[in-house]
């Protein structure tokens, strides 16, 4: 394909390129980060993270330990698949598997863990709107998308939630062996009495709500892609709102902390690691 020939020299395109500087567009990473709903008490000096993403699009970063994520379903459509890794050893990862086994859980809400492969908590969920997440199915895969809407490249019009982890994990050196079972918000399941699983996706009313804390430093990486049974033949995706912030170190007489002894062992195997 031949350049507009304004742009076939080389300062045309430099001024052509330039000027998409200003152009704001509601999914992108807002740098700085800006937000006007933060939670009472939190200052903007506090806020490390503010992105839309698109509708089958990712997004990744690193957060500290402390720090809370706030994930919000704009339209009703999203589906936040998320992977998280000890961003200091990030060969301990989530452990979806461990996460229901140790909590005697699989449908989780607020009080739950997100726990790694090592017994240790990653992230916490504080406060959940949703009700509707699902620990079991993971996420889409080229070949799925490919059978359900034609095309699941991560260059085509229906990229799968699995290459989207591919991507974001690349970023912080990590690769395809890597890429782990995820937990997938704003979307659920549920286990029938035979055992076959019925997907609940919706749509919903849009501005639901996930509040995560970090209970270590963590990468994390996330995909909005529709969910791999999602029935529907259309591709519906809707925008993600990621907004973090610092925040303070969860303290001995935290609630979460304490509610079960399976939860407490978990965070003092966190906090033995840190005091090391």
């Amino acid at each position: 394909m031949t350049a507009p020939p304004s742009l076939a020299d080389p300062l045309a395109a430099r001024e052509h390129a330039r000027a998409q500087g200003s152009i704001r567009v509601e999914t992108m990473p807002i740098l700085p980060p800006v937000a006007d709903d933060l939670p009472a008490g939190v200052s903007g000096d506090d806020l490390l993270w503010e992105e839309t993403v698109a509708p089958g699009g990712y997004a990744t970063r690193r957060l500290p330990r402390g720090a809370r994520l706030r994930l919000i379903d704009k339209a009703g459509d999203a589906a936040a698949s998320v992977q998280i890794f000890n961003a200091e050893m990030p060969t301990e990862r989530l452990n979806m598997a461990d996460t229901v086994k140790v909590q005697w859980n699989a449908y989780l809400g607020p009080g739950k863990l997100l726990l790694s492969d090592m017994g240790r908590v990653l992230m916490s969920i504080v406060e959940d709107s949703a009700g509707t997440h699902d620990c079991f199915c993971g996420v889409s895969n080229a070949a799925t998308n490919a059978a359900r809407y034609g095309d699941g490249r991560n260059s085509g019009a229906h990229p799968n939630g699995r290459d989207r982890f591919l991507l974001g994990a690349a970023k912080h050196g990590l690769g395809r062996r890597d890429v782990h079972p995820a937990i997938t918000l704003f979307k659920g399941t549920r286990i029938e009495a035979d055992g076959t699983i019925t997907p609940v996706v919706g749509p919903f009313a849009p501005g639901r709500e996930v509040l995560l804390r970090a209970e270590m430093d963590v990468i994390i990486v996330i995909a909005n892609c529709p969910h791999v049974l999602d029935p529907r033949p259309e591709y519906n995706s809707t925008p993600l709102r990621l907004t973090a912030w610092r925040g303070p170190v969860t303290p001995p007489d935290d609630p979460i902390r304490n509610a079960t002894p399976e939860g407490l062992r978990a965070f003092l195997n966190v906090e033995d690691l840190y005091r090391r």
